[in-house]
């Protein structure tokens, strides 16, 4: 009998969860699913350091003795306990039927139980098992043979907001190449952008103005973001790609919302959300700027609507939806935002974010798959963008270890689609 008419060949085996750490030394959650003919399929979730409230849960241990309370054995006993004797038996192709028997078992709406760090571990191991049993790359057992997009990446490289020292109030400034024939080329022009930057900040801010920030881009000692962009588009001018650049923001705007005024502290003065869109207005008259990720506060639809009427650039939204169905039908309804970024710990299972970008590009919003801390290799977040054909991808900045996995992720993808492979283009 033939290995793809044998049902058992695909049934699990075995499950088996450990506590490893992710790039920032953080403990997390990694996950082996092992099929009855041996096929491995080994994953993980990652857990950022930036998170709304409506995410799922990411289930810790509170344990000051250990890890500063970090830890998640927790996390890897609900994975030994409860889920593996409910899913070992199971075809690790009925993706949807193994995460929604997990959605069960936890019963909350943020996977407050059992933890999204746990379910989403489990969740892409079985994905990762059931590609590698059927002898496919995993963009192509998602996305059948229709996956062929390789989506342009916002490359972070100025940070701000918590990822900083500095006094930037906004979190990260990205940039995101045009015209560019091949994700090869994209990844070179950015790579040269990203040196070059570092050059023109020792040039105007001595050897602190290349310090690093948390996700890799650089933390010069700058307050205004007017500035940060003038730094940036001077190093692009220096690496010889003048106009072949635009500017993204995220402005991750809940951080400097002050819920009990319900102002926002911005440079160091307390303002109004009708001040924030009058600046960011100003921005798109200044700069070539293409893309705002969530510009005003998590729970501010209104506000985003109004901007998504009166600017011509995409308004994203990130804490805003927090890759939650429900969450993303209301702003649909609402005309708040034109694009979502797509994090799968967001919600807690691959079925469940597959199911929000699908929505998304239903109604026509930019679906922006982003990554968080994470161990190098075990969160498919390049395999996904192709899989579902999404337009941008946002991975960072491009010298760190998991980001430039996922950089060169998609260099290997670009490769085996050969001339099938299309870039996504943008005019601006």
């Amino acid at each position: 009998m033939s290995l793809l008419r044998d049902e058992e060949y695909f049934n699990i085996a075995e499950v088996k969860a450990r506590e490893i750490l992710d790039s920032k030394g953080i403990p997390m959650v990694e996950v082996d699913v092992v099929t009855n003919s041996g096929v491995l399929g080994r994953a993980g979730a990652p857990c950022g350091i930036s998170a709304g409230k409506y995410e799922a849960v990411t289930l810790r241990d509170n344990d000051s003795s250990r890890y500063l309370g970090l830890g998640v054995l927790k996390a890897i006993t609900n994975i030994q306990n409860v889920i593996a004797p409910k899913i070992i038996g199971k075809d690790v192709r009925m993706q949807r039927q193994i995460d929604k028997i997990m959605i069960h078992l936890d019963g909350t709406e943020r996977k407050a139980n059992l933890g999204g760090n746990t379910t989403l571990s489990v969740s892409y191991a079985v994905a990762e098992a059931a590609a590698n049993a059927l002898r496919l790359p995993l963009y192509r057992y998602i996305g059948g043979v229709n996956a062929h997009i390789l989506p342009l990446p916002m490359f972070n490289i100025i940070n701000g907001g918590p990822y900083s020292v500095t006094d930037l109030d906004f979190q990260e400034f990205m940039i995101m190449p045009k015209g560019a024939k091949s994700f090869s080329e994209v990844l070179r022009i950015s790579v040269e952008v990203y040196h070059e930057l570092k050059k023109v900040l020792k040039k105007h801010y001595g050897k602190k103005g290349s310090t690093p920030g948390h996700a890799g881009g650089y933390s010069p000692p700058i307050s205004d973001p007017m500035e940060a962009f003038d730094r940036i588009l001077e190093a692009v001018d220096e690496a010889g790609h003048t106009g072949k650049i635009v500017l993204c923001l995220d402005c991750a705007a809940s951080h400097i919302y002050d819920k009990k005024e319900g102002k926002y502290v911005f440079m160091g003065k307390k303002v109004t959300r009708e001040f924030l869109m009058d600046f960011y207005e100003d921005l798109t008259k200044t700069y070539p700027l293409f893309l705002l990720e969530d510009p005003l506060h998590e729970d501010d639809f209104e506000g985003h609507a109004e901007l998504t009427r009166d600017l011509t650039i995409l308004i994203v939204g990130d804490d805003l939806f927090a890759t939650n169905l429900k969450r993303l039908e209301k702003g649909v309804k609402m005309g708040a935002a034109n694009g979502i970024i797509l994090k799968p710990n967001q919600i807690g299972t691959l079925s469940e974010a597959i199911d929000v970008a699908q929505f998304a590009m239903e109604n026509k919003y930019a679906v922006i798959p982003s990554i968080r801390s994470c161990s190098r290799y075990i969160e498919p977040l390049a395999d996904i963008s192709v899989a579902l054909n999404c337009k941008y991808c946002k991975f960072g900045a491009p010298t760190t270890g998991e980001r430039t996995y996922h950089y060169n992720r998609l260099l290997q993808i670009e490769e085996e689609l050969g001339n099938s492979a299309v870039l996504h283009s943008i005019h601006i």
